[in-house]
């Protein structure tokens, strides 16, 4: 099967705190392009920004804001070829709309396992509070202007969430890669660190799909009945 994948488009309600980036109509040009070209295309997480609401614990309204904000894109989802998997950002559409947490499935005798990754990013592990203090936090100064220390907490967070460039220094995809041997997983494939990476580890295979927010295209290109995995950065 043909799988495109992608993640980490963080649409917001067209303020200051709106990383997306992109203009709706480039965008859902982009989008007919992966329908024309695969057969399913995964949405792996942080889809919509419901975490940097004016309000704390604003992440109903803030769903409802960004979808109607960005409502050709939504619209768009919503068609067969689309599977939504939530993730940390849109977390709340697992509660009200029924968004998995994940999605295994078993193409060609391959076992694939996609899920967004923040379960394996050890500030969300281990502060759960502290992440989402951190994410609204950083739309508050997004919305007064203060973009070079939004951009210094941003660093910290990464610095934070255990990614690495080097995939045997890198805590994230260790993290994953145990999850993919506990779930029997041949494939784990995830986004959430904005970092697109394919990466072996023994007979196992971890696939990061990168970031769509501002401005850039990043999708994971799948073709199981081939065994072709690769991350695209333009198209």
């Amino acid at each position: 099967m043909r799988i495109a994948v992608i993640s980490d488009l963080h649409l917001g309600r067209r303020d200051a705190a709106d990383r997306f980036g992109h203009d709706d109509t480039d965008f859902l040009r982009f989008l007919r392009f992966l329908e024309q070209s695969f057969e399913r295309i995964v949405l792996l997480g942080d889809i919509f920004e419901t975490l940097t609401s004016p309000r704390p614990f604003g992440h109903v309204a803030e769903l409802r804001a960004a979808r109607a904000a960005h409502s050709e894109i939504s619209r768009r989802f919503e068609r067969d070829c689309y599977t939504f998997v939530h993730g940390n950002h849109d977390l709340v559409a697992g509660h009200v709309e029924g968004a998995p947490d994940e999605l295994m499935l078993r193409l060609e005798g391959t076992r694939v396992l996609f899920t967004h990754g923040h379960i394996y990013d050890w500030l969300v592990r281990h502060a759960r509070w502290l992440s989402e203090s951190g994410a609204w936090l950083g739309g508050a100064l997004l919305r007064r202007g203060m973009d070079p220390l939004f951009r210094l907490f941003n660093g910290v967070d990464g610095l934070l969430s255990g990614v690495s460039k080097n995939p045997e220094r890198c805590g994230f995809q260790q993290v994953a890669m145990l999850s993919a041997r506990a779930r029997d997983a041949d494939i784990v494939v995830t986004g959430h660190t904005h970092v697109g990476v394919r990466a072996e580890h023994g007979d196992r295979l971890f696939l990061n799909s990168g970031s769509c927010a501002e401005g850039a295209f990043s999708y994971l290109a799948m073709d199981t009945a081939q065994g072709s995995y690769s991350v695209q950065r333009s198209w």
